[in-house]
């Protein structure tokens, strides 16, 4: 397997100025690719970028206009766009509520990032995959398929996102399925979820640990490469073995 497999390959890696979404943008960069840093987050955004030689590009995944501007940027600097990985979502720190319950406003402000981010990226990015298609990769969860409120909502949609997309841009090429991590050690984790919880989480899994973002870099940069050429619509869990399915 070539380390350069991504050389001339240009990616943007939503929510990647700390985290799992820096650990990917790093990771595809040491492989070759072109790198765009899309974040809310400046100055963190910056520094990764600067520190991979990419791309920043301050970006509200939102709002239609800011991600048609982080397409045109990216093409600008780069000529065409070969993957995207929508990872950006409202985690650290979210509120822990019930959906009957959680305030409406904060409840749409949640969705509009953590699912609706997901199609209003790749609205604005598929028309620039011209060489001869491209690669997507969408940030699900395992909660997807365990209680988890209206996070685990968002996810259960970007799954059935995931599926849809992959369809409707499947003859253009392009290629989409989505991640599904377990519990990861992250500062967002950290200052999201109660000690005890985790401790309870991690106990439960198959492998007795916390996940690192590092776990999850092998899967993404698998499945925006050629190696993955004939998978579309499909979603995997890297997990530790939380969720098994059938």
């Amino acid at each position: 397997m070539s380390s350069q497999r991504f050389e001339n390959k240009t990616v943007i890696v939503t929510g990647a100025a700390g985290g799992i979404g820096e650990a990917y943008a790093r990771a595809l960069a040491a492989e070759g690719a072109n790198i765009v840093v899309a974040d809310l987050a400046d100055e963190k955004g910056k520094q990764v970028a600067a520190d991979i030689g990419g791309l920043y590009v301050s970006t509200d995944v939102a709002d239609e206009e800011s991600a048609k501007a982080l397409a045109a940027a990216t093409v600008d600097a780069y000529g065409s766009i070969d993957g995207l990985v929508n990872n950006a979502a409202i985690y650290g720190g979210m509120k822990l509520d019930f959906l009957i319950t959680v305030p409406w406003d904060y409840y749409k402000k949640f969705m509009s990032v953590n699912l609706d981010g997901a199609l209003n990226v790749t609205r604005a990015v598929y028309p620039h995959m011209t060489n001869g298609g491209g690669a997507i990769v969408n940030q699900s969860s395992t909660a997807a398929w365990l209680y988890s409120g209206f996070y685990g909502l968002a996810k259960v949609g970007v799954n059935g996102l995931t599926q849809q997309l992959a369809t409707e841009l499947g003859g253009q090429n392009i290629r989409v399925n989505a991640i599904a991590p377990g519990p990861i050690d992250t500062e967002a984790t950290r200052t999201t979820t109660p000690k005890e919880m985790v401790a309870d989480i991690v106990n439960r899994l198959p492998l007795k640990r916390f996940g690192k973002p590092e776990d999850l870099v092998g899967m993404c940069l698998f499945l925006l490469s050629d190696e993955a050429g004939w998978i579309t619509g499909q979603i995997f869990n890297v997990d530790g073995g939380q969720v098994i399915r059938s």
